[in-house]
């Protein structure tokens, strides 16, 4: 059952991403199934984890009372084989329901693809646009010199609500534009459409009356007769896949006619088209003078708005309706009252939910998961991942590549302080990620409606609060809420199923209790924002328990061992301070007996020896102390690819670590090494990589902090055959002079200069030929940056808070490219001092 079971889930998300299942009776009837279907596994899922949570306890006590160690767990199924025969009569009954709506599903209404204009409504001036308004004016209005180019398309790409299709029918509607083409047409496209009907549709705005029994042969037939010899502009809005476009382009092909054709997507990915322009949000000034253009009110209420057209003017709609009171438009701007929920609501139901909804099971429940972050949160990709695995969300693909999915489509934004994606290759740049705050609602309402999460509020009532959090699958803590942590306490035990205890907020720096009782099934407990004076015995019992973050200074205790199922153990410090490697503290030995554990994160932690044990999972580990560090242990390391190593030595200390060449044998793909308490000193206290096969044979990314090493040792690294992202922070390199050798650095793309005394710089012949990224920060002396960087078609080097001699050299180096024709050295120079 539960294999045909599978396949009738696989049809449900074939319908919700292809269809998007809409209002008909079919639809919502599936829908309904969905949820049910949903119910059922839920309680199944509750009645099997339970039982092996009560037996494993049981098991636990009785080795406490004088058996042996448990070693392995031995599960009875026979208790629950009523809940099994109970799933798999539900099933068998859903089954046979959910194929037969699924074959009666209807088309849904509002994916009819429009065959008229496909704008309506009051109009506004373009605010922020008028750039890229004259740019593409003067790409449609120029005509065509090669022949080859005859017919030419340009994509509008951006998220939901940005502008998009206002900037096309601003064009569309030029008196310059609408003179110079012979024929215009302006359809809608979206998700699913008939071709057939599209091509209806154009040959109606052409003024061509055609017989609606006509196949598509016969209707390519009279629009290829039609547009023979003429200029034409076609505006593809709203397009979801570039099979229509395809179409076109091959009839516009054979027609021989001037054609422009101007799409606008959600999709970062259309390659078809020769050109692309990415819509970006509004700034805070234009965001002001789109909202004063509605409703005269303060620039507070155009900020909340964070830079979305479509929000603006809707919320613009609202105000211009409501009293024009100064009390008033202070709630508002504070959302103290409903405005900013009711424009997101109206715009929910008008567009937004289209992008949310087309989006298969498996990445609407990543996506709707980013919801659990507090509003405008940065969110750390890795820490994302993390929590994705260890929830439990299935994995038909890998988990980085949904990330990248939500950002194509424009719903997920990079942020700023993560490596820009227009400079890197795809794969690198998205360190930190979000969520609009559209979309952030969005993904919270609809959270809340499937019972994917709660959050909890500080100013609930407790009635409430019980029924808001029952049968939600993860509880989120947010804000000042952990100073009411007590009736929180209360509430949390009507939600005995919850898998899931999140906490963010402000940093508690007091102890604040939370009760485990009635959480034993638990597979996520992160309180990184609570400093925890004792090490919560509790949190042991959670036996289903994958993810456990938490800051705590003391030992860990030996039992840790019990969350066999643990996958990411994260124990962080609250206090910095180390006296030197040798006076930290060791993690237990049963640490070796955690056989699950993928990510381990202690700071400041010694390894114990590892008596020939091994940790075969284990994929990440980070800031450990290198003073327990011997080739014996890291051999215990099977399959290790990130390690993390920080160095905290005394201001005096005089211990060294020969640490690159014990770990020699390792195939790590990435490697950083931070030294605390940096002094520059004669004598280095960790020799530099050593330039073999053995070590660098898969490294891709190095760091390097506080070492001090002569720029010389450098000849060390640059051979390094895969070596993608070197940083190089906090005086790794000491010295006024660095020469790069010739041919070094062959596949680099991203380096990182911070925290330098380096005067002069040179790079030897066809060095750094792969390079992108080029950042230097907080380098007063460096006099300039090397001129061979000019010639690059690819790279992007930013500057911040360096010598005026180096930023007015790269500036310069970009001002003679582009008198050269060559525009392609992309330039960012900012300064404290500046602002």
């Amino acid at each position: 059952h539960l294999k045909s079971l599978r396949k009738v889930l696989k049809r449900f998300d074939n319908s919700s991403g292809s269809s998007g299942r809409g209002s008909s009776g079919s639809g919502e009837r599936v829908d309904a199934l969905d949820g049910e279907i949903r119910v059922a596994i839920r309680k199944f899922e509750d009645a099997i984890e339970s039982h092996v949570s009560n037996q494993f306890l049981s098991q636990c006590r009785e080795t406490h009372n004088g058996s042996h160690p448990l070693t392995i767990l031995a599960l009875d199924m026979k208790e629950v084989k009523h809940e099994i025969d109970s799933f798999n009569e539900t099933i068998k009954k859903m089954e046979g329901e959910c194929i037969n709506e699924l074959n009666n599903l209807s088309r849904e209404e509002d994916d009819a693809v429009s065959s008229i204009i496909g704008y309506v409504g009051t109009k506004w001036n373009m605010v922020g646009f008028s750039d890229q308004f004259q740019e593409i004016r003067t790409w449609l209005l120029e005509y065509p010199t090669d022949p080859q180019r005859l017919v030419s398309a340009l994509s509008l790409v951006g998220m939901t609500g940005i502008g998009k299709t206002t900037l096309a029918v601003q064009l569309f509607e030029d008196p310059l534009v609408s003179s110079y083409f012979d024929v215009r047409v302006f359809i809608t496209v979206r998700q699913k459409c008939d071709l057939k009907e599209i091509l209806q549709g154009i040959l109606a705005q052409m003024n061509l009356e055609i017989d609606k029994m006509l196949d598509v042969g016969d209707l390519k037939r009279i629009m290829y007769q039609n547009l023979k010899g003429k200029k034409c502009l076609f505006v593809l809005d709203d397009v979801w896949n570039m099979q229509v476009w395809d179409v076109l382009r091959r009839l516009f092909s054979k027609s021989k006619s001037v054609c422009r054709v101007l799409l606008t997507t959600r999709l970062q990915n259309m390659s078809s088209s020769n050109h692309v322009y990415k819509i970006g949000l509004l700034n805070k000034e234009e965001s002001w003078d789109l909202l004063r253009e509605k409703v005269f009110v303060g620039k507070k209420i155009a900020e909340n708005c964070d830079g979305l057209p479509l929000l603006i003017v809707t919320v613009a709609e609202f105000l211009s309706k409501a009293d024009k009171t100064t009390e008033y438009w202070k709630k508002v701007a504070e959302k103290e009252n409903s405005i900013f929920m009711d424009a997101n609501d109206q715009m929910m139901s008008k567009v937004l939910f289209s992008s949310y909804k087309y989006l298969s099971q498996y990445s609407k429940a990543c996506f709707m998961y980013m919801g659990v972050f507090p509003q405008n949160y940065e969110i750390p990709c890795s820490k994302l991942l993390k929590l994705w695995n260890a929830e439990g969300f299935l994995e038909p693909t890998p988990r980085g590549i949904v990330i990248d999915e939500l950002v194509l489509k424009s719903l997920v934004v990079v942020h700023k302080k993560s490596w820009n994606m227009c400079y890197i290759s795809p794969g690198f740049g998205i360190n930190t990620c979000g969520l609009h705050s559209v979309f952030w609602n969005l993904c919270n309402r609809e959270a809340e409606k499937n019972k994917f999460f709660h959050v909890v509020n500080r100013n609930q009532d407790t009635t409430t609060l019980v029924e808001g959090i029952e049968h939600h699958r993860r509880l989120c803590i947010r804000k000042g809420v952990l100073f009411a942590i007590k009736d929180v306490n209360k509430s949390i035990s009507s939600n005995s199923n919850a898998r899931s205890l999140l906490c963010f907020g402000p940093y508690q720096k007091y102890p604040v209790p939370i009760c485990f009782e009635y959480l034993r099934l638990l597979r996520v407990f992160d309180a990184l924002t609570i400093r925890m004076y004792e090490f919560p015995m509790e949190v042991l019992k959670l036996v289903q328990l994958r993810y456990l973050a938490l800051t705590y200074d003391g030992k860990l205790p030996p039992s840790i061992s019990k969350l066999r199922s643990l996958k990411y153990l994260i124990i962080l410090r609250h206090l910095n301070i180390i006296k030197s490697c040798i006076s930290s503290s060791y993690l237990p030995k049963e640490i070796w007996d955690m056989q699950e554990l993928r990510h381990l994160h202690i700071t400041g932690c010694n390894l114990p020896d590892p008596c020939g044990a091994g940790l075969r999972n284990l994929r990440t580990l980070l800031d450990v102390s290198p003073h327990c560090f011997t080739k014996e242990l890291l051999a215990r390391f099977y399959y290790l690819s990130s390690l993390r190593i920080r160095f905290d030595l005394a201001p005096n200390s005089c211990e060294s670590f020969n640490l690159f060449d014990l770990n020699s044998h390792l195939r790590l793909s990435s490697l950083k090494c931070i030294t605390m308490n940096p002094i520059p000193r004669s004598e280095v206290s960790v020799p530099p990589p050593p330039i073999r096969p053995g070590f660098y044979s898969n490294l891709s990314k190095l760091s390097l902090s506080g070492f001090g090493y002569p720029w010389e040792y450098m000849k060390l690294i640059s051979p390094m055959p895969y070596l993608q992202v070197l940083k190089l922070r906090c005086y790794a390199f000491l010295g006024a002079k660095w020469e790069t050798q010739d041919k070094g650095f062959p596949y680099l793309k991203v380096l990182v200069i911070e925290d330098s005394d380096l005067m002069q710089w040179t790079v030897g012949i066809k060095a750094f030929p792969c390079l992108e990224l080029l950042t230097v920060k907080n380098c007063h002396k460096l006099e300039g940056i090397p001129r061979d960087f000019a010639e690059s078609d690819r790279l992007s080097i930013e500057l911040v808070d360096c010598s005026r001699s180096a930023s007015a050299c790269v500036k310069r180096m970009q001002e003679e490219q582009r008198n050269k024709g060559r525009d392609f050295l992309k330039v960012s120079v900012t300064s404290s001092w500046d602002t």
